[in-house]
């Protein structure tokens, strides 16, 4: 009985705390991409023109629609193809499961992390391409302008993630390998392995 008590208590231990360890990183390195990003969008706000400020902010609103669709797509995808992929030393396979496996630290990157930085960084950057079209003397036409420019920020990134996340689960399997994939060009390429393994096979 005691056997079954130390391997439940150090199974708890084993599991709690990487998991803790996640959400201590999680916050500072949601602070330090946060400032990154936005003082590098509104610097460049501040200097490109229109076309390429709405450029900037297509990217950025893109760019969170992409990880939320890896994000979903990893917590939908199921863990035995790449089991198989693995067996048969499919480049990525091994990554698959490792990914599939820390479904949970992947998703909050990717939908928390990422998507949240995403939108608070096209609300600046809407923000700035709004002054820079509107005269300053908060008239009516402004105030449309601005309205219109949130309203399509808005409706692109709803839009985009709802179309995104019907695409990530009917093939969350085939993005998974592409995450997976870009993740062994990585460990080969430049020795930078994101999930290393702990125990067991993979």
């Amino acid at each position: 009985m005691s056997k079954n008590n130390n391997k439940k208590s150090t199974c708890k231990k084993n599991n709690g705390g990487p998991k803790a360890t996640w959400i201590h990183k999680v916050v500072i390195l949601t602070f330090g991409l946060s400032v990154f990003f936005s003082f590098i969008s509104e610097t460049l706000m501040d200097k490109l023109n229109l076309i390429l400020s709405f450029f900037i902010l297509s990217c950025i609103v893109f760019i969170g629609i992409i990880f939320d669709i890896i994000g979903i797509a990893v917590t939908s995808a199921d863990e035995t193809p790449f089991h198989a992929m693995a067996a048969h030393k499919i480049p990525g396979g091994k990554e698959g499961v490792r990914l599939i496996r820390n479904a949970d630290v992947v998703s909050n990157f990717c939908n928390d992390v990422i998507g949240d930085i995403s939108g608070i960084i096209s609300g600046a950057a809407g923000a700035a391409i709004v002054a820079k079209i509107i005269s300053g003397k908060n008239d009516v036409s402004d105030i449309i302008i601005s309205t219109l420019i949130a309203g399509m920020i808005s409706t692109i990134t709803v839009g985009g993630k709802a179309l995104g996340k019907s695409i990530a689960i009917k093939k969350s399997k085939e993005i998974v390998y592409k995450v997976a994939y870009f993740l062994y060009l990585l460990k080969i390429r430049f020795g930078i392995e994101l999930f290393p393994k702990k125990s067991g096979k993979y």
